[in-house]
């Protein structure tokens, strides 16, 4: 069985090297969706693959760290990087091109990682996982990536430690340590039911 969980936020960005001049040379943003897609073949305590409230923890902040954000590629002109630093509180730099598949792929990776290192505690299937995360751009054009296309080197390496947040962007997340937490494996913990209900 799938669920969907559907995220929103507005970012900025280049693409570089990409066909279109508009894209390529200058800044612009876009109103994104990200939809998160979990895979299980059982059902938790409360007869779900994974509640959608746990959606909200984590993986949201991760998520929402984008939003108001100038997202760069690291390898980007250096002058480039440091205005956008300097002029902007909100700042992402990514090991790969900010395009929509490259961001499907970068949300898999992170999100990926957020639910190995989650301990599972309302009998939660353990085959729980990512099937897929879905970058939409605009209203017509979005990117799937499935786990093949997350891991593929020939698309670009995304380690977690190439990804680094603004001070700004990390001091609102929930937890302003979520990403060194992740980098360092540290384990998270889903709340139990709080009510047991017996048959």
């Amino acid at each position: 069985m799938l669920i969907r969980k559907l995220y929103k936020f507005e970012s900025a960005h280049i693409v570089r090297n990409c066909s279109s001049d508009r894209c390529s040379r200058s800044i612009h943003g876009h109103s994104y969706k990200v939809e998160v897609l979990l895979e299980a073949h059982a059902l938790d305590h409360g007869q779900m693959v994974y509640d959608f409230g746990l959606m909200k923890g984590t993986i949201k902040d991760a998520i929402d760290a984008f939003d108001h954000a100038i997202c760069y590629w690291d390898r980007d002109d250096a002058e480039y990087i440091r205005l956008c630093q300097q002029f902007s509180a909100r700042w992402i730099a990514l090991p790969v091109s900010p395009s929509a598949e490259q961001f499907a792929r970068l949300f898999f990776v992170v999100i990926d990682a957020l639910l190995r290192q989650t301990d599972m505690c309302n009998g939660e299937s353990p085959d729980v996982r990512l099937h897929s995360v879905i970058a939409h751009e605009t209203d017509t054009g979005y990117a799937q990536a499935f786990r093949e296309d997350a891991y593929n080197a020939r698309m670009g390496e995304i380690q977690l430690a190439d990804i680094v947040f603004s001070e700004q962007v990390r001091a609102e997340w929930r937890d302003p340590r979520m990403m060194a937490r992740l980098l360092a494996g540290e384990r998270f913990a889903n709340p139990a039911a709080t009510l047991q209900i017996r048959p």
